[in-house]
Formats: structure tokens, sequence, C-alpha cells
């Protein structure tokens, strides 16, 4: 009986012992860095530990005797960027779960893809990205106003979500140079609470961009990519 239960004790231990380095290894982290870690694992690489923390990878040892952050670890034998695929999985979201109603809808034919975007008024990037996406057909595409350039920014923030019709007066600015002209003194505190939520959700920079399968993409990408990205996710 005890040689059938020696190996599940030995495993639990193991088990038990990787679970404390990983616990020992987020809270000296979080010493460290200031910053709460979202999760520790093994990297699977010369005994290296990932830590994730602020949308951002770190990698250490198990002493914390050096610390990786901004290096993309690389596979030898495939040459796959094992930092940005663990990255795409990290910085993914249930896209059911962004709150719709606090976006500006834009649809297109059949309106049957979808795609969300977080932008500022004043993001020279996301000028470039509206006029990408008046090319796109047969998409729904969700744009949650993200201020966070400037007190400008939040001001045509909020006079594009006072006006009559929004996807006109959003086009009209990003695409036309037309500047908001209207009220701003409506409820606006769908701009208020989209930043918020863009802060829980680490987003520092504008545009970005989440798919249907959650997946998020930071900055303006050419449109035959957003095209390969809509037709691949089912």
């Amino acid at each position: 009986m005890l040689k059938k239960l020696l190996p599940v004790v030995v495993a639990g231990a193991v088990v038990g012992s990787a679970a404390a380095d990983e616990a020992e290894i987020r809270k000296a982290m979080e010493a460290k860095l200031g910053a709460k870690v979202e999760s520790v694992s093994k990297a699977g690489y010369l005994g290296l530990y990932e830590v994730y923390s602020d949308g951002h990878i770190f990698y250490t040892d198990e002493k914390l005797s050096a610390i990786v952050l901004g290096g993309q670890l690389i596979d030898g034998k495939t040459m796959k960027n094992v930092t940005e695929e663990r990255l795409k999985r990290l910085t993914a979201i249930k896209f059911s779960e962004l709150p719709l109603e606090r976006a500006i809808k834009h649809v297109r034919g059949d309106g049957r893809r979808v795609l969300a975007t977080f932008e500022d008024p004043n993001c020279g990037y996301c000028k470039r990205l509206a006029k990408e996406l008046l090319k796109v057909d047969n998409v729904t595409v969700y744009t949650f106003l993200y201020p966070i350039l400037s007190e400008d920014s939040v001001r045509k923030s909020k006079q594009i979500w006072c006006a009559p019709d929004r996807a006109k007066a959003w086009n009209d600015w990003m695409v036309d140079g037309k500047v908001p002209s209207g009220r701003d003194d409506c409820d606006t505190s769908a701009v208020t609470r989209n930043q918020e939520f863009g802060r829980k959700l680490n987003i520092s920079g504008t545009p970005t961009m989440f798919f249907a399968d959650g997946e998020r993409i930071p900055g303006a990408i050419p449109l035959a990519r957003i095209e390969q990205k809509l037709g691949s996710v089912k």
C-alpha cells in the first residue's frame, strides 16, 4: 500500500514546493515593483520564472538575482516568440464582457464581424485607423472614447458623445477634420467610466483593438492584418 501511495505523496510535495516558490517570488516581485503581480509561472527555459504585472512580462530566477523586462524570449528550436504568444493569452479578454453600451457603434454591410477599439480623438494613429476601417465591409465596430492625451481630448470626447449622431460626429472629426462644436454637458459618464475601465485593462496607449476571440492588439496595424484577423475569428 505504501509503495502505491509514495509516488502520489512525492508528486504532491513537488507541486507544493513549486507553488511555494511561486508565492515567494510573487511577494518579492510585488515589493520590488510596487505593483500587484497577477501571475507567476515557470517559463520553461533556463530555470526562469515568468512574472506578469501591469500588462508586462518579466523574467527572473528563483532568487531574483536578475530581472529581465522588455526582452523577448525566443524558443531556440522553433524560433517562436514565446513572450509574444504569452502576452496574447495574458492580455486577452472576453469580448462579451465589454460594456458595448458605452461605445459608439458603426455598422457596415451585414455587420457580422465585430471589432472593438479604444481611441483618443487627438491620437494621430487613431485617425489613421478610422480612415482604414472605412474600407472594411461587413463589420460592426464599437469605438470606446478613451481620452488619455489631454484635457482637450476629454472635451472633444464629451462633445462627440453628446452629438445626435455619434458615429457621424466621430468620423467628421477623425476622417474629415471637422472639429466638434456641439454641447458637452449631456450625460457623459460613459466617457469617465471608459477611462476607469481602460485603466483596469491596462490600456496605456491608443488605439487598442479587441477582436471577437478576445485578442488584444495595441497600436495601428495595416488594413490587411485587420482583415486577416477578422476573417480568422469564427
